[in-house]
This record gives structure tokens, C-alpha cells and sequence, in this order.
């Protein structure tokens, strides 16, 4: 009767074990909710799974482990999707011309040349620019 007045399975009803025999007296439900009131019946918490181990795994995965061939699932352009490496790549570059031209190794004509380069995916990185650099000044 306690389960259904308070909505739960039988499994998690608890009855004080001082009580036990007040409450074995009571015959109605009105009786029931008397006790409940009371605290003499009451429910157990629910049992819920523990985020415990998932918790140490994002952490450790944070850090960088657990990211090894066997533990992924998606090719790389899944896992970062093209425009994500492209935006990253981009940024990096203009950023190195951008710091040329600050410092003065190049002039304005020279930035806008390399700009519209970076812009047509000639270089691959920051080094790769000042590699490319080098090379046009030599010749």
C-alpha cells in the first residue's frame, strides 16, 4: 500500500525499524499516509550509475591519452573536419606575414603577394613561408 501511495516499487520503501511494529498496526491507507507523514515509511534513493570512471577517462583523455589508433572510430576528417584544419592553417600564416610586416622584413607589396598566396594554399605552415621567403630573396 506504501508503494502505491508514494509511487515507487516495493523494493525501495523503508520502514524505521523502531516502528515496525506501529506500522504493522495501521490497516487503511489513510493510516499509511499517517505514517509516512510521520517518517516512519519512507524511500530509498535512487540508484543511479557512477560518472566516477567516465569522469577519469575525459580527464586522462585531456591530457592526451587514450587517443592512439585502437581507440578511434571516424578518419581524420571526421575527427577535425577540413575547414576546422584549413581555419587553423590559415590563421597560423597570416599571422607569421602579418609579424613580417611589422618587423619590417617585408613591405606592403610583398605582404599583399604573400597574403593572396596563403589565401591560394601555396604554403603549409609558418616555416614554409619563411622558407619561401629565403628562396625569393636569393633569386
Amino acid at each position: 500500500m506504501a508503494s502505491e501511495l508514494l509511487r515507487t516499487g516495493t523494493s525501495r520503501i523503508k520502514i524505521d525499524p523502531k516502528d515496525v511494529e506501529e506500522v504493522s498496526k495501521s490497516i487503511t491507507r489513510e493510516d499509511v499516509r499517517d505514517q509516512i507523514k510521520r517518517g516512519n515509511i519512507s524511500v530509498k534513493a535512487e540508484k543511479g550509475v557512477s560518472r566516477g570512471r567516465a569522469k577519469r577517462k575525459a580527464e586522462q583523455k585531456k591530457k592526451g591519452r587514450g587517443k592512439g589508433h585502437a581507440h578511434r572510430s571516424g578518419s581524420s576528417k571526421a575527427r577535425e573536419p577540413k575547414k576546422r584544419a584549413w581555419i587553423r592553417k590559415i590563421r597560423a600564416i597570416r599571422n607569421e606575414i602579418r609579424k613580417l610586416k611589422e618587423d619590417g622584413k617585408i613591405d606592403k607589396k610583398v605582404y599583399r603577394k604573400l597574403y593572396l598566396q596563403a589565401k591560394g594554399n601555396l604554403f603549409h605552415s609558418r616555416r614554409h613561408v619563411r622558407e619561401h621567403l629565403d628562396k625569393v630573396k636569393v633569386s
